[in-house]
């Protein structure tokens, strides 16, 4: 059974940096993509960042130049830095794991509240 635990997030004021991490267990295969949605208050998930199996990496735009996602070398974790975060930044965050037909398993997802 595959298992996507998340750890980080929290409160943090307006200019603050926050980690997010990600870890996957119980996946047989390849991982063709891992990292971050985020769903804020009466707004759609959107992407936040992805790191694919082809060392390839996608941000929204919104993001970029502030936040940064690493694998590590088992390739089944992923770790979102974000730094320069704004109250616009405020959402549930959800890892997910692509794996191979599309099929996509997410994480529970965390809050990171961002305000002063």
């Amino acid at each position: 059974q595959v298992q996507l635990v998340e750890s980080g997030g929290g409160l943090v004021q307006p200019g603050g940096s926050l980690s997010l991490s990600c870890a996957a267990s119980g996946v047989i295969g390849n991982i063709e993509a891992m990292g971050w949605y985020r769903q804020a208050p009466g707004k759609q998930r959107e992407l936040v960042a992805e790191f694919r199996s082809d060392g390839t990496t996608n941000y929204a735009d919104s993001v970029k130049g502030r936040f940064s996602i690493s694998r590590g070398n088992a390739k089944s974790t992923v770790t979102l830095q974000m730094n320069k975060l704004k109250p616009d930044d405020t959402a549930v965050y959800y890892c997910f794991a692509e794996l191979p037909f599309s099929i996509v398993h997410w994480g529970k997802g965390t809050l990171v509240n961002v305000s002063s």
